[in-house]
């Protein structure tokens, strides 16, 4: 009798304290399904926005530049720029298009007024690397490349990734800066911003334009729904403990 007194004791403390913390569980979960509803709306906002800019008409690679400076959003828009390829500055980013594995080949642009952009000309198959096995993708004189602005990344996306291979010639991120130092360029005249060259076909159709891929993930409704349905998944429970302890 004793011991189904404890355990009787026991059940309603234990109820009672689930009672107590009932409120804060729900608070918890309702405010973190209404968290993804507020990150569901800024998404859907930032995806117009990119759409938009990145089927705008395309402006010089100079309002870019004025845009960044202005603390604009300069991320996928529509830009174009005039200029000659430093050729035997290409920079090499692994890569994989389309299932196969190769490099995006970035070449300085030299423009007119003496400063540098980064263009991303596109995709090469691995055995490609080097310049002289493609001798028609070495676009001589004036150049005029379309594409999309992208911004430069301030650090190495994640510890996962490799160190860049400066000595191979080998970028694993974009970092801009040892782009530019590893190709001799004066750090002062290159651009702070990259430009993805768009499909535009080139001779012997290398190196591959277009493989700017805009995925940026939009998982938030569900993400909300999840939580919210735990929140009434866990009301449900209690009522039905509640409504059980009284029958």
């Amino acid at each position: 009798m004793v011991d189904a007194g404890i355990k009787t004791a026991c059940s309603r403390r234990r109820f009672w304290l689930a009672l107590i913390l009932l409120p804060a569980a729900l608070a918890v979960l309702l405010s973190l399904g209404t968290w993804q509803v507020k990150r569901l709306y800024w998404k859907e906002d930032l995806l117009a926005a990119i759409e938009q800019r990145s089927h705008a008409e395309p402006v010089a690679i100079s309002k870019i530049t004025a845009a960044q400076q202005a603390s604009e959003a300069i991320e996928y828009r529509t830009a174009y720029a005039t200029g000659r390829f430093l050729n035997d500055k290409e920079r090499h980013f692994f890569a994989t298009f389309n299932g196969q594995t190769g490099y995006y080949v970035y070449t300085p642009l030299e423009l007119a007024d003496g400063r540098y952009l980064f263009v991303n000309r596109g995709f090469v198959p691995y055995d490609l690397k080097e310049p002289s096995t493609r001798p028609d993708s070495l676009l001589e004189g004036e150049q005029r490349v379309m594409g999309l602005a992208r911004a430069r990344l301030a650090e190495k996306p994640s510890s996962m990734v490799p160190d860049n291979d400066e000595a191979k010639n080998i970028f694993y991120w974009k970092d801009l800066d040892r782009m530019a130092a590893t190709a001799g360029l004066p750090a002062g005249k290159v651009l702070p911003f990259f430009l993805d060259a768009d499909a535009t076909p080139v001779p012997g159709g290398l190196p591959r334009g277009g493989v700017t891929v805009i995925d940026l993930p939009n998982s938030h409704l569900q993400y909300a729904v999840t939580w919210y349905g735990l929140a009434l998944a866990l009301l449900g429970v209690s009522v039905f403990a509640w409504l059980k302890r009284k029958s």
